[in-house]
């Protein structure tokens, strides 16, 4: 049987939480240190250890089928490459920021200035929708100093928490679009990796489903047990079962992660006692 070939971030936190979810979803890899490929040993996948700028060619070109990599170097790098997945993880955007002593309008202030980048293709997509012309330096890494030497009068680049941004005296005008971990499909893969890829797919959906709801058993008096039940949504509808004392009910559900404080005020409200909380590992529907 043939072996999907995943590619994934050589180092760094991407390749972290890449690593994570191919356990989670059941795929063992055995990795030695600077390995640059590794097959699972209980599933028929190789895993590719790879410079993140470098994966969406091998996408191209069939050298791996998928990848998880991020959407904004797909964006960058990567047209014609689909995404299968969505992956909930290493977010970021990619961002236009100046230095903090200028004085920022709008998009039209960045006519005719020098923005440092490493995303030149997606900036010069963005300027050319709002109308505006720039000069672009291209650079690959510590895109932030740029203003600091002269080199260059703004600089887009990603950002996730803001602080390199900050410390280098800049700050963020413009989001030109937000990103997070996809898997991402070779144009070439052949129906019989397909097959292989639906089933990682399924797997991945089950595990993020898990991440994103909690379960919740609480107890509910009977006569107000109608009002209880109409806050939890469910996954159709919310299991009761008798409790040993008369007139008491528990109630077990699934409840969205970001919605778990508004639910549970509204179930506390409504007079249900014993809430308890329980993460899910995953959910398979």
């Amino acid at each position: 049987m043939s072996k999907l070939r995943i590619a994934i971030q050589k180092s760094g936190r991407l390749n972290e939480d890449s690593m994570q979810i191919l356990k989670d979803i059941g795929i063992s890899i055995d990795n030695g240190k600077d390995q640059l490929k590794a097959s699972a040993r209980d599933f028929p996948v190789e895993v590719f250890y790879l410079r993140n700028g470098d994966i969406p060619q091998y996408l191209k070109d069939g050298v791996v089928d998928a990848a998880i990599i991020g959407e904004n170097v797909l964006i960058e790098k990567g047209e014609g490459i689909g995404i299968a997945e969505k992956l909930g993880f290493s977010k970021c955007r990619v961002c236009i920021a100046v230095p903090k002593s200028v004085k920022y309008g709008n998009i039209k202030d960045l006519e005719g200035k020098r923005i440092a980048t490493s995303y030149p293709v997606t900036v010069q997509r963005f300027l050319e929708k709002q109308g505006v012309n720039a000069h672009l330096h291209i650079i690959n890494g510590s895109v932030e100093i740029a203003p600091n030497i002269g080199l260059a009068d703004a600089i887009c680049d990603i950002v996730s928490s803001g602080s390199t941004l900050f410390k280098n005296n800049l700050k963020e005008v413009e989001t030109i679009l937000k990103s997070e971990a996809v898997l991402a499909v070779s144009p070439v893969l052949s129906e019989e990796k397909k097959a292989i890829l639906r089933t990682i797919q399924f797997r991945i959906q089950s595990v993020l489903k898990g991440r994103n709801s909690r379960y919740v058993l609480l107890n509910a008096p009977n006569d107000k047990l109608k009002d209880i039940i109409s806050v939890l949504p469910g996954m159709k509808s919310p299991t009761v079962l008798p409790l040993a004392e008369e007139g008491w009910s528990s109630v077990h559900s699934v409840i969205s992660k970001n919605e778990f404080w508004n639910v549970i005020d509204d179930l506390k409200d409504k007079g249900a006692q014993g809430i308890l909380v329980c993460p899910i590992e995953k959910m398979v529907l």
